[in-house]
């Protein structure tokens, strides 16, 4: 973009809850349609971060949308992304409950080389990998229409991975992965879906990961890193954080913890507990901490849209049609109580396009609206 502001979309893991966040986005474009801003994701967002399907939703806004060619070679339609919001959407309504479905030959198999792994409910992966592959080909993460980073974690190299197109630290150029991979890794939550294996284009070797959700739920310090990576004032930085929802009326049952043992705390049909406390605790101090960080800073103008879902909506892998109507319902809610944040933004995201930056100049204004 050719503006002195640079927008930045974070967006929290959460399993199935990513479709409030994809709503939200919906409802921001929609305003910005009224606002006569008819442009893609990539085009309004200098910068892309997710973890989980919060990740998922990142890459299919920033990556290259492929095709097929006559010949059966596929190219990428220049300047289009992978997906749109309306293919997100049908994503998380229709594809993901074929996607998460128990896999009865898988868990078999493992009960003849392991007789626990019966209690394990992970899914078969393979759907979701040819999915991801159909959808994104054989793209790298340089190939990304606009900066893009998806958060893992390396558990052969105990290392946070960040895989993206921003320099490290040092200055270097990022270690390049095929989008899909990134994204089926940035997807493995432990016990859901098994550890993934991708290729680290830049050091020839492959590398184990897992969801990034596990040190990064909600992975707006990362993004704001990155962008202070890329050179950006911090008074010229909007950022927008959206959240999966929170569920505090879900309350666990003192007595039944107490007799689960490690297994239990980790059991899918238990709502993985531990996976649940671990990212929705951590979203929640990250989001607090960033808040008070932005605020005492000179810039950036910081926008953290998060809400309440039900305690029956919170589960990484409810994709049943009852639970796609409560998260719709809490993501109206959500929508409707930052109404007037998401009409600011709009307003200053057309206006920054237009040339003029002066509705962004006080960093509290957005959040404040």
């Amino acid at each position: 973009m050719a503006t002195t502001k640079r927008f930045i979309l974070s967006i929290d893991g959460g399993g199935m809850r990513g479709l409030i966040p994809l709503r939200v986005l919906e409802a921001l474009e929609g305003r910005l349609t009224l606002a006569g801003v008819e442009l893609p994701m990539h085009r309004l967002f200098d910068l892309m971060c997710g973890s989980s399907t919060g990740g998922l939703i990142a890459a299919g806004l920033a990556a290259p949308r492929i095709e097929t060619g006559q010949a059966g070679n596929p190219s990428h339609l220049r300047g289009e992304a992978a997906a749109t919001l309306g293919e997100l959407r049908r994503f998380f309504e229709e594809d993901a409950r074929s996607l998460l479905t128990h896999s009865l030959g898988k868990r078999l198999s493992r009960f003849v080389t392991n007789p626990l792994g019966v209690f394990d409910e992970r899914y078969d992966s393979r759907p979701l990998e040819q999915l991801l592959k159909d959808r994104f080909g054989w793209t790298s993460m340089q190939s990304a229409l606009t900066h893009l980073l998806l958060t893992g974690y390396d558990i052969e190299h105990r290392r946070t991975l960040l895989m993206g197109t921003v320099p490290t630290g040092a200055g270097t150029r990022p270690d390049d992965y095929y989008i899909w991979q990134a994204t089926r890794g940035a997807l493995a939550a432990p016990s859901f879906l098994e550890p993934a294996r991708v290729d680290n284009l830049t050091l020839g070797r492959q590398e184990t990961i897992i969801d990034g959700s596990i040190v990064h739920a909600d992975p707006v310090l990362v993004a704001y890193s990155a962008a202070r990576q890329l050179g950006w004032a911090p008074r010229d930085i909007v950022i927008l954080s959206l959240g999966v929802g929170r569920a505090p009326d879900r309350a666990i049952d003192p007595a039944e913890a107490e007799n689960w043992g490690a297994h239990g705390w980790m059991l899918p049909s238990n709502g993985a507990p531990v996976w649940s406390i671990l990212t929705s605790a951590q979203s929640e101090g990250i989001a607090d901490a960033a808040a008070l960080m932005f605020n005492e800073m000179n810039g950036p103008t910081y926008i953290r849209i998060d809400g309440l879902v039900p305690a029956e909506a919170e589960d990484w892998d409810n994709a049943r049609p009852g639970n796609l109507l409560l998260l719709n319902g809490a993501a109206d809610r959500i929508i409707r109580d930052h109404a007037q944040v998401l009409d600011r933004l709009a307003a200053i995201m057309a206006a920054t396009l237009a040339g003029d930056d002066t509705l962004c100049n006080d960093p509290a204004d957005v959040a404040a609206a």
